[in-house]
């Protein structure tokens, strides 16, 4: 009797579990099947939509790779992203850390401020900021990516941080610094490396919030050798009431691979690094 129910409860588990994943993996399965349909497969309503009803073609990939600029706009992502991605890094990690050890209500009335500017709509602030990039002559340049992206990562980043820093035990850094560290040398000998989940945490964050931003980059890039795939790909893939399906989901596939196994390596340290940020801070 207690195997069958022990047996039932796994059964019931790996139900959750397979349904769950099945639902979560069927985005890529539609993005790779589609990606490798011929048109007529997929306008025709009366085909199975989820097989190939006629053998798979690769003219979707060669109009992306060879009718468009989607090379090009990959380029200027990933060089967008290791950009911000630093800037973030380097301005959200000494002001997580002091507002974690500033006491009293002030360090968390602070923290609770920078989380709060996170939340003004981007819509809202491209319009004083389009005013900034005009004076310093960045329009139509990716450098004007680089300055704005970090208006919105550095204060969730920062924020997040903050509460991963909390956990970590003063005494720990007052022992070290009893052995003769300094505080810089305590901080990076003894809080950086106990704090590598929260900074993963933030790079993948970071750089997934360049990829999928479209407002500032349609309004900062005009030059199409200089969007990012998140204005590229709609401006060229959809014409009018035409829309070029298999390219699409082909430039979406290449795009959200990289990421997702990204988060597959780092999948334990990132749900740490999320989970102690959101309790803690």
């Amino acid at each position: 009797m207690y195997k069958a129910k022990k047996l039932g409860g796994k059964g019931i588990n790996f139900g959750i579990i397979a349904a769950f994943a099945t639902f979560a993996a069927f985005p890529f399965y539609w993005m790779l099947i589609t990606t490798f349909k011929e048109t007529l497969d997929l306008l025709n309503t009366g085909n199975n939509p989820f097989i190939y009803n006629l053998p798979p073609t690769l003219e979707h990939l060669e109009m992306l790779f060879f009718d468009t600029l989607y090379g090009k706009w990959l380029f200027n992502t990933a060089f967008v992203g290791v950009f911000v991605v630093l800037i973030t890094l380097v301005l959200a990690i000494p002001a997580g850390y002091s507002l974690a050890r500033l006491t009293g209500r002030l360090g968390e009335q602070l923290g609770i401020g920078i989380f709060l500017t996170y939340l003004v709509p981007p819509t809202i602030l491209f319009i004083p900021l389009s005013r900034v990039i005009a004076e310093l002559g960045l329009q139509d340049s990716l450098w004007s990516l680089v300055l704005v992206y970090p208006s919105f990562t550095v204060p969730f980043c920062t924020w997040l941080l903050m509460g991963f820093f909390r956990v970590i035990p003063q005494d720990i850094e007052e022992a070290g610094m009893i052995d003769g560290l300094s505080r810089m040398g305590a901080f990076v000998k003894i809080v950086m490396p106990m704090s590598i989940a929260g900074i993963l945490t933030v790079v993948i964050f970071t750089f997934t919030l360049v990829m999928q931003e479209f407002v500032y980059a349609l309004t900062f890039i005009t030059a199409a050798q200089r969007f990012t795939v998140s204005v590229g790909v709609p401006t060229f893939l959809v014409r009018g009431d035409v829309y070029f399906w298999g390219s699409m989901m082909a430039a979406c596939f290449i795009a959200s691979v990289p990421i997702a196994i990204l988060y597959n390596f780092f999948v334990d340290r990132f749900i740490a690094g999320f989970t102690v940020g959101a309790v803690k801070g």
